[in-house]
């Protein structure tokens, strides 16, 4: 046979040079010349196909597992003094050495892409490969360390930012589409701001972004934060003049960071650029989807034939043009959708995606807005309402304690008011 010949049903050479070159980096060999293993490594990966990849990933997942010998006696010396020095041996033997060959990975040029588009790519199949779960947990794991906060730097991104990000943004928004140059034109105009973290192991590409409205008042609907409107000056002027910080989207850009927390910081420091700025703002509030509110309460028993016969009015297309219909339904699904946004976690209730992140960072429920977004996406998670969660200096910190130690809903008069 001759070396291009291939055996039917055994791997691809490719995939079996990938695996050869990911033992090395951990042998003696790997300890010397980790880098050039390494380069190897990412061009042969770059050469597989998807069924290559799928099994290299396999491969990754169940090999380099801790020594078990070693891991059963670090065990045992530990329940038998349990001293630090013994539980530090403990967690040095449980350490799997995938991540060590993950780390060595990571010193190819574009190697911490490459470990990104990784676990973006086996999120699909955890369910049906549960052996895959070790290697997203380890990935995970070196991200938290990698992209931590220390490393990010906050760059504010306007219409002189490179087009390659500026394509970016509009690729990446995940709450309210961008469509097309003029939109993107007008979320960055003078009453506009929008500000990214960056990292550098990914430059140009963002990490996470946020869109901040400069208005006056606590705007309580989408469309008006996204029209077009070509004079610059008079939004120059509407900034000057603006009293309130609304944050509309906040969008995470690499899947394969999923899990990493980047927002909290990120609604922090933007809080900061803006203060610095504009020195007259006295309100910084988000202008939040619910995206659970209908899943939640299609789930739930309604009381009453009037309410159920209500609600049945809901699966009527365009049932929000109709002014006598929505006078009907809004005090009904105001009070339900308060209900579900001031359930307590500490008694076992699902929260909110949206919610948890926003109170979990210290804002308070403020407001619910009935009709906020009437775009199709918004009226198949909650028939259109939106809320306000308000970011305020003093409370944060009180707020944050309240929901993380007792999951108390931190919330304001005119939410009590519709329960």
């Amino acid at each position: 046979m001759t070396h291009a010949e291939h055996i039917p049903g055994s791997p691809p050479a490719s995939l079996d040079q990938a695996r050869q070159l990911a033992a090395a980096l951990l042998s003696e060999r790997g300890e010397a010349s980790g880098a050039l293993i390494a380069r190897q490594l990412q061009q042969t990966m770059r050469a597989l196909d998807a069924d290559g990849r799928h099994g290299f990933q396999s491969y990754l997942a169940s090999a380099f597992q801790p020594d078990a010998a070693a891991l059963q006696d670090a065990a045992k010396r530990y329940l038998a003094d349990g001293t630090a020095a013994a539980a530090a041996a403990l967690a040095d033997a449980a350490d799997p050495p995938r991540q060590e060959v993950l780390r060595r990975m990571n010193m190819a040029p574009g190697g911490t892409a490459s470990l990104i588009a990784m676990r973006s790519e086996i999120a699909g199949r955890l369910g049906s490969e549960p052996e895959l779960k070790l290697l997203d947990a380890d990935l995970k794991h070196l991200f938290v360390s990698w992209f931590n906060r220390g490393f990010l730097e906050l760059r504010r991104i306007d219409w002189q930012s490179p087009a390659a990000v500026l394509e970016k943004l509009i690729a990446y928004e995940a709450v309210h589409e961008i469509k097309g140059w003029d939109d993107l034109r007008r979320r960055l105009a003078p009453d506009r701001r929008c500000f990214a973290f960056f990292h550098p192991a990914l430059p140009g590409e963002p990490l996470i972004f946020v869109e901040v409205a400069l208005v006056q008042g606590l705007a309580t609907a989408v469309p008006p934060l996204l029209v077009q409107d070509a004079d610059q000056d008079s939004a120059g002027l509407r900034a000057a003049h603006a009293d309130t910080a609304i944050f509309y989207s906040i969008s995470n850009c690499q899947d394969g960071l999923r899990g990493v927390s980047f927002g909290n910081f990120l609604i922090k420091q933007v809080v900061e650029e803006l203060q610095a700025e504009f020195p007259q703002l006295k309100r910084f509030s988000t202008l939040s989807p619910i995206p659970g509110f209908r899943r939640w309460l299609s789930q739930q028993p309604q009381s009453g034939g009037n309410e159920v016969a209500m609600l049945r009015e809901l699966d009527r297309e365009g049932w929000w043009h109709d002014a006598a219909t929505c006078e009907t339904l809004r005090p009904v699904l105001m009070r339900l959708c308060a209900q579900y946004l001031t359930r307590s976690p500490a008694s076992g209730n699902r929260i909110d995606p949206v919610a948890r992140f926003h109170l979990g960072n210290g804002a308070r429920l403020e407001r619910i807005n009935w009709l906020g977004n009437t775009a199709d996406r918004a009226m198949a998670e909650s028939f259109g309402i939106m809320v306000n969660y308000l970011y305020d200096h003093d409370s944060i910190e009180r707020n944050h304690e309240a929901f993380a130690r007792v999951g108390e809903i931190v919330r304001s008069p005119q939410v009590d008011a519709l329960l």
